[in-house]
Parts: structure tokens; C-alpha cells; sequence
């Protein structure tokens, strides 16, 4: 792998519905990771797509009277619609139903055999086929009504068919060994607690194939089977950067799989185990993230609250709901959903925060400098303050990105602005303009550097916005990377800065 390179994924999302708030949140997570890594230099791989296999597919297909390929093809559509809603810079969207991908998932079944890693037995035990996953008799319970569930809720039945089996239970010390070898493999702390005791626990070799249903991956040399949909549907971040060609070799091992914590024992116990056993290295770091709720609720299809993020974004601008599902909780753990509480991060962070700032540094500089601003002459101790803070904070900003603390970043981001808005009360450039107009030239050039840099952090989580700020002062993130943080000269002083437009519309809460 590339050291200078970073591949980064969503789990590819299943097709049997359409995209609601879960999708976009996890999407936009990796948007804004992928997009920093970029303005650090890094040759970056952000890829997502859809898992379209399997007898959940199968079966929604028939619901609908269509075709399984034309129903699979049909509401891939949404995701990859949902891509340029949400302005993702994915590199590339990935489809379980293409040959590149059958090709890979073969191959991979093909050395697993060949190590000595499958057998034929016949599979007999608990299934859902809403998780695509099979569950141990001690995590089913029984509802009121007699049903047997999994623990996600959703209802299993008792499965007997001839099946191959992966060797996974001889992977538990191995996967043990490997997750104490690498600390940082699973993120945030209490999940990798949660897998580290589910292997302890004990492993039972898994079942990979189904003859029950057809839509699937063939088995290779036994068409009776199809591939389970996990194994099939994992592979993919290999397929997509060109497995089993070396190529793939330039992104791999993957450093981030982003993915909901109701997946996380598949990425984190059987893709590795699948991998190693295959002699591939598993990826550096997979780090799973909570549920949202809907004003306090669970959603569900059932309550009819499910939060369709196209509504969303009708209503308050993308931009806006990428800043408050990253601001609003700590990435990794679960949040709620409130209209309220959206309506007040605009208002507070980023009209009053945010957009005054912005608003009142610019209107100075059209009304009384012509929109020109003029070298710095001078910087005294407060000043430099202010002008080294947004180098110290990229420091920390990076490692907040490294740990997934997505928001962190943007609270050490509101630290500068806060900085920035003191500054201005303490400079009071409007009676300098008045008293000494050097002097408050300087003030508003290091004001106007300062905002620069905050778009520039701020051009990952909200880059329509970011671009728009820096628009106004002559610049373009196009032109500009993490590397500009640190400089201090990189403004066009012949551009005339106009007088500025609100940014924020504030909201009236109810």
C-alpha cells in the first residue's frame, strides 16, 4: 500500500428499501473524513454502493412482481441518487451484481477452499433473513405471541439445508491474538469490548451457502449453492479497487471501514477471519456508530417516522444537516433527531457563531476600505494569539479525525470562531477605522486570514458553505489545502470584497 494513500468505506447498502437518515449519516461521516484526507495530500479511495444479493432481495422482488435483476436495478438508482444529494466525493460506487465483483468473490471462495478453510455439512439452526444472519440459541428470545427473535428484534426461523461451512472457530485464538496485536482494530471502545467478549464467548464454524434461493454469487464447481450474502457482500471492498489484480494492492489494507454497530461482528470477526484465512491482511481500523432516534422514538417503517434526509434537506439545506449530524453526539454513540434542535444549531452555532462573525468583518472592510484590504504593517502579542491559533488547532483536529471524533472537530473549529468573535469585541475595528485606520486595516486582514482557515476546516463537514465564504474574500477551496493553515500570504489583496449576503437564515423555533 501507498503510504501517502487512504481508502475509506461505508458498508455498501442493502437494496430492499429506500435510503432513509441511517444511510446519509454514515455516508456523510466518510464524506467528511475522505475530504480531509484530501486536503492533506492524501490519495484517497472513498468508496460506497449496494449489497443486492441475498433472500431478503429475492423476496422483495416477488413482494413488488418484478424481476430480481430489474428490482435490484431499480432502486440502486436511489442510492446513487442519494450520492449527489448528499454532495458525497466518493470515488467510486460499487455494485454486488457486477462480474468485477463475481469475479473477486470466486476467487476468494476458491483460496479459502484451497487453504483448506470450507466444507460440506448441512446447516441446521436460527435464521433472519430481515439481518441476513444466522444467530446461537442463546440469543433467541420468544415474543408474547410465541415468535422466536433475534436480538435485533426482527423474527428467525429454524433452517435445515445442506451448506458449506467456513473453519471459524479455528480462528478464536488467532482473532484474539490479532486484536490485542492491534488496539486501534476496533472503535469506539465499548464495541471492540463487545466483540472481543462474543469471540471469548466461543466461535462455531459459519455457514457461507444457501441452496433455498438462487439470487446470489454461484458457488464455484457447485451451482446448487449460492454464496451467503455476508461473504459476498464483504468482498467488496476488495472488488472495487480491482481484487484479485494487483492494482488492488495500492489501497490495500483499507484504513477505515465505517460502518452502523448492528453490523459490527461482521466486519470485525468474520472479515477478518475470512481474510487472514485467505492470506490477506485484514484493514487497519473498523469503527461502527450509534442509531439515531426520531424525537425520542425508535424509527421504524411501522410508526411511519422513519427521517427521509431529501425532506430534510428541502427544508434546511444540506450543508446544515451534515454540521448537525456530526455536531449533535459524539460519533459512535446513538443521538436523536429533533427539528428543534436542528433549528437551534443554525440559529446559535452557525447564524449567530458563524455568520456575524463573517457579516460583520466584511461589511467593515466594503464600508469604509473600498472591499480592499491592505498588507499587515504590524502584529502586536494579541494579535499573534489569535493569527498562530489556527495552526495549533490543525494538530488537533487531525488527531480528532484519526479517533473518529468527528465532533470534536468541529467544537475545536467553534473554539477559533469564538476566538475570532472576542477578537473582534476587543479590537472594535469599527472606532478604530475612525481613530487609526492602519491599525484597523491590520485587525481586519488577520480577521479576514482567520475566516479563510476556518472555511478551509470547515470545507470537509460543510463544503458548499465553506466555498461560499471563501468566494467572498477572492479565494476557492479548489486552491487551497491544510497545508494553506499554516501560511499566512495567501490572500488576493487586489480582490474588492463586496458587501456580504447572510450566509445563515435564522429560524423561529416553535
Amino acid at each position: 500500500m501507498n503510504n501517502n494513500s487512504f481508502f475509506i468505506t461505508t458498508p455498501i447498502y442493502y437494496v430492499n428499501d429506500s435510503p432513509h437518515i441511517g444511510h446519509a449519516y454514515t455516508s456523510i461521516a466518510c464524506d467528511v473524513i475522505a475530504r480531509f484526507n484530501r486536503l492533506n495530500n492524501k490519495t484517497t479511495m472513498f468508496l460506497t454502493g449496494t449489497d443486492e444479493h441475498g433472500l431478503k432481495i429475492e423476496q422483495a422482488a416477488k413482494k413488488n412482481k418484478m424481476d430480481t435483476k430489474k428490482f435490484v436495478d431499480q432502486m440502486n438508482v436511489s442510492f446513487k441518487e442519494l450520492t449527489k444529494t448528499l454532495n458525497l466525493s466518493n470515488d467510486f460506487f460499487v455494485r454486488t451484481t457486477e462480474a468485477y465483483h463475481k469475479k473477486a468473490s470466486q476467487h476468494i471462495w476458491d483460496i479459502l477452499k484451497k487453504n483448506n478453510q470450507i466444507y460440506l455439512d448441512k446447516y441446521k439452526g436460527w435464521y433472519s433473513v430481515s439481518d441476513e444472519a444466522y444467530f446461537n440459541e442463546d440469543e433467541i428470545t420468544t415474543d408474547k405471541s410465541g415468535k422466536k427473535l433475534a436480538p435485533t428484534g426482527s423474527e428467525v426461523q429454524w433452517v435445515e439445508e445442506e451448506s458449506y461451512f467456513f473453519k471459524l472457530s479455528e480462528w478464536q485464538d488467532k482473532l484474539l491474538d490479532f486484536y490485542d496485536k492491534n488496539p486501534k482494530f476496533i472503535g469506539p471502545e465499548s464495541r471492540k469490548n463487545e466483540v472481543v467478549s462474543f469471540v471469548k464467548n466461543g466461535l462455531n464454524d459459519l455457514s457461507i451457502s444457501r441452496t433455498t434461493f438462487s439470487w446470489g454469487v454461484e458457488v464455484p464447481d457447485d451451482k446448487k449453492h449460492v454464496m451467503y450474502v455476508w461473504l459476498d457482500a464483504l468482498i467488496n471492498y476488495l472488488s472495487a479497487i480491482g481484487y484479485p489484480d494487483k492494482k488492488y494492492k495500492k489501497f490495500w489494507p483499507a484504513d477505515l471501514h465505517v460502518v452502523g454497530k448492528d453490523i459490527i461482528r461482521f466486519h470485525a470477526i468474520y472479515w477478518p477471519a475470512f481474510l487472514l484465512a485467505a492470506k490477506l491482511e485484514p484493514p487497519k481500523r473498523i469503527f461502527a456508530h450509534g442509531w439515531w432516534t426520531n424525537e425520542g422514538k425508535k424509527i421504524s417503517k411501522s410508526l411511519g417516522n422513519v427521517i427521509d434526509p431529501n425532506e430534510i434537506i428541502k427544508e434546511f439545506g444540506l450543508d446544515t444537516l451534515r454540521f448537525f449530524l456530526l455536531k449533535e453526539v459524539p460519533f459512535g454513540n446513538d443521538g436523536d433527531f429533533s427539528k428543534n434542535s436542528l433549528q437551534r444549531r443554525i440559529n446559535n452555532d452557525l447564524a449567530n457563531d458563524l455568520g456575524n462573525l463573517i457579516q460583520r468583518v466584511l461589511t467593515i472592510i466594503n464600508k469604509n476600505f473600498d472591499g480592499k484590504l491592505n498588507k499587515i504593517k504590524e502584529i502586536n502579542e494579541n494579535d499573534k494569539k489569535l493569527y498562530e491559533y489556527p495552526e495549533k488547532l490543525l494538530k488537533t483536529i487531525s488527531k480528532n479525525y484519526e479517533k473518529q471524533e468527528l465532533h470534536k472537530v468541529i467544537e475545536n473549529i467553534w473554539k477559533l470562531i469564538s476566538e475570532s468573535n472576542k477578537y473582534v469585541d476587543e479590537s472594535a475595528p469599527w472606532e478604530l477605522v475612525k481613530s487609526n485606520k492602519d491599525r484597523a486595516g491590520d485587525v481586519l486582514n488577520i480577521l479576514v486570514v482567520v475566516i479563510a482557515k476556518i472555511a478551509i476546516y470547515l470545507a470537509p463537514i460543510m463544503p458548499s458553505v465553506s466555498e461560499n465564504i471563501l468566494k467572498k474574500i477572492g479565494l476557492s477551496i479548489k486552491n487551497l489545502s491544510n497545508e494553506d493553515i499554516l501560511k499566512y500570504d495567501f490572500l488576493d489583496l487586489s480582490y474588492k470584497i463586496e458587501k456580504p449576503k447572510i450566509i445563515f437564515q435564522k429560524f423561529d423555533n416553535d
